[in-house]
């Protein structure tokens, strides 16, 4: 649809983990892209330029930027967050997307949310996206909420003790996680927004694979090139309330996402293993690391 018409569309969060990934999946497929970014004197936002994205200034918290932004786009890919200034804050932004992207009338918009947010969890950050998720379904607004799990790219946090061997998780050493490759949800994304119709309307919890941390550990191990082994993080021990709460609805409930099905009906965005996520990760550290 977008490739032909020319017509850009906004990614927003370009240049961090999920943005980012959608906009190298929209690129890949000859879209244009347009990203919002807060500071365009940033490396990232200048390699975004050079790759042909157009960059426009704006903020979330600047209704009138964000407008702009939305201006004249055949979709929109939106995310928010509350890690900057908490679940309130991140309730506004959305808040302030769909005002937007209903002023600018916007053709589709697709909201990232989180897997299990519909679940009445009690996690701060999930609770703040079903929010916005109930006041999107309620807004008039054609639109797709995608909702991924753990990313793999979170064990890089501890990129310091997996190098020493030891991978730390709040999880007994057995206990299935499912996770999601950014770049697979940059795939994902890409595909509903380039062919919105199938989708309008609907959630679509996205997962690619649920490795245990012992499963993670083997798989680190031989993308390491040593024994890493996994050890459980006392839940006791984790000072933020919101991580707190994630972690302890993790090892009860869960994510729930049937990750068989998923994979049946979408085999085309090719779902990346944790095993194959880590062994590319490493070898591209490595390369870093040399040159």
């Amino acid at each position: 649809m977008n490739a032909s018409t020319g017509i850009p569309i906004l990614v927003l969060g370009a240049t961090g983990g999920q943005g980012g990934a959608v906009a190298d999946a929209l690129l890949a497929r000859d879209t244009r892209v347009r990203a919002m970014v807060r500071r365009p004197d940033k490396p990232a936002v200048r390699r975004l330029a050079q790759r042909g994205v157009e960059v426009v200034v704006g903020s979330l918290d600047d209704p009138a930027s964000l407008g702009a932004a939305m201006q004249d786009v055949a979709g929109a890919f939106v995310m928010t967050t509350p890690f900057e200034a908490g679940a309130d804050a991140e309730l506004a932004q959305g808040r302030a997307i769909i005002a937007a992207a209903a002023d600018r009338q916007i053709p589709h918009l697709v909201f990232s949310s989180v897997a299990s947010a519909d679940q009445h969890t009690g996690v701060p950050h999930f609770d703040s996206k079903a929010a916005i998720e109930k006041d999107l379904a309620a807004s008039g607004l054609t639109y797709t909420i995608t909702a991924p799990t753990y990313f793999f790219d979170n064990a890089l946090g501890g990129l310091d003790r997996i190098y020493a061997g030891i991978l730390d998780l709040p999880l007994p050493s057995d206990r299935p996680l499912q996770q999601l490759a950014r770049p697979d949800l940059g795939v994902f994304v890409a595909k509903v927004l380039l062919d919105p119709t199938p989708y309008v309307g609907q959630r679509i919890e996205l997962a690619g694979d649920a490795p245990t941390p012992a499963q993670m550990a083997e798989a680190l191990s031989a993308a390491v090139g040593r024994p890493v082994r996994p050890e459980q993080t006392p839940l006791e021990s984790i000072r933020n309330p919101d991580m707190y709460a994630m972690w302890t609805f993790l090892n009860g409930p869960g994510y729930r996402v049937d990750i068989a099905a998923l994979r049946a009906a979408h085999p085309d965005i090719g779902w990346t293993s944790f095993a194959d996520w880590a062994q590319r990760t490493f070898e591209s550290l490595n390369r870093e690391v040399e040159s």
